[in-house]
């Protein structure tokens, strides 16, 4: 027999030998034959799909065991970058049923639609009958979903749907459907005025057009309502939200002055704006105008700068004068933008990441320009997946 030492970063179980064990916790035992002896770490996953649902990897160990692996996920991201860890806190878990966006897959199938996340790689479906991630108000909509999508989906066809909690409800938007002619207008509609959605867009290759919205949809950032873009960005739990603006308020201190690089619709540019001047830079157009939209309808001194940062960074001059910066990149990290941030002189850099391997590869940079990397703060939004996201300190 040997003993699950820890979780990979797929979310399998591994031995000190280093055999994979799939569906495996921190403490269980394994045989020659791959009998898996369940051990503390182990329990009962709650949602009757897991493990065939590709919404979730980690159902099965307990919060302690999950904590450990985001924890291990960011030590063995810079240990590949010859960082030593720092103070790795503890992490912040997202509790179940709080997820307020998702992105599923429909397919027809003769007379009926299945509706839900794919399984672990795969494209096959899964006909969701349970969550334990999103909200509740997103789970409501998934059977009315389905049943609507009967009458606008033909042939064997598969669809995308995005659904995003807002302030006047949840946000629906379709692509790959065809929903022309007044039958589609009418069943949308309906569904819209039946279900109080905020909005429903359809995608037929051209981008979103609205096809029904009683009033502009909004989200609250840092108390200030913000026009929701479709499609737009929100971090994935209004919790986890918090938690990462928490950490990012306590990495930059008191500056005077900050810049919030990709900024995004201003999750840490408006709730940090309120004491301080804020220059925000964003790539995309339609998330740069419902900030500077927003922060002037708001009277918040918020400076929006419309930019792409991964084919023009600030140079090292351009960002003398600021006291702090806050960088909020996509997956693929700011490897870009990093350079200059290295040779500046900025005190204070708190970094949010949702890449470990991206982070750790920018953490290299702005430690060899002089940066010290004092403490990370692991944030589970994406509860039970491998997906790890952190704001780290960085001080000069």
């Amino acid at each position: 027999m040997e003993e699950i030492v820890r979780l990979a970063a797929r979310g399998d179980g591994a031995t000190a030998s280093g055999r994979m064990v799939p569906l495996a916790a921190p403490g269980d035992s394994v045989g020659e034959a791959g009998a898996v002896t369940p051990g503390p770490h182990h329990v009962t996953p709650p949602c009757r799909h897991f493990p065939r649902c590709g919404g979730c990897q980690l159902q099965h160990v307990d919060d302690a065991s999950y904590a450990g692996f985001l924890r291990d996920r960011i030590a063995g991201a810079l240990a590949a970058q010859g960082i030593s860890a720092p103070a790795i806190r503890s992490p912040h878990l997202s509790p179940p049923r709080t997820r307020r966006r998702v992105s599923l897959r429909a397919e027809r199938i003769g007379k009926r639609v299945i509706l839900g996340f794919n399984e672990e790689a795969s494209h096959r479906i899964v006909d969701m009958a349970q969550c334990e991630i999103m909200t509740p108000e997103l789970f409501a909509l998934v059977a009315p979903l389905r049943a609507m999508l009967l009458s606008l989906m033909t042939g064997k066809s598969r669809v995308s749907a995005m659904m995003t909690l807002t302030d006047q409800g949840v946000d629906v938007a379709l692509e790959g459907v065809d929903a022309q002619g007044l039958a589609a207008a009418d069943a949308i509609a309906d569904f819209g005025k039946a279900h109080h959605v905020a909005r429903f867009t359809i995608d037929e290759g051209y981008g979103a057009e609205t096809r029904w919205e009683p009033e502009p949809v909004t989200i609250h950032l840092g108390g200030v309502a913000v026009p929701f873009p479709p499609g737009g960005f929100l971090q994935a739990t209004a919790d986890g939200e918090a938690a990462l603006i928490a950490a990012v308020r306590e990495a930059i201190g008191d500056a005077a002055r900050i810049a919030d690089l990709f900024a995004g619709l201003g999750t840490f540019a408006l709730a940090l704006s309120g004491s301080t001047q804020l220059h925000a830079v964003e790539g995309a157009r339609d998330a740069a105008l419902a900030l500077s939209g927003a922060a002037k309808r708001a009277q918040r001194r918020v400076a929006v700068e419309h930019r792409d940062l991964f084919r023009r960074p600030l140079t090292a001059k351009e960002l003398e004068g600021f006291a702090a910066i806050v960088l909020d990149p996509p997956r693929a990290g700011a490897k870009e933008q990093a350079p200059a941030l290295a040779a500046s002189g900025i005190a204070r850099i708190a970094y949010v990441s949702c890449n470990p391997a991206t982070f750790a590869r920018d953490a290299r940079v702005l430690i060899d320009g002089g940066y010290r990397l004092d403490w990370v703060q692991p944030v589970g939004q994406f509860r039970w997946s491998t997906h790890v996201e952190l704001v780290a300190s960085f001080v000069r």
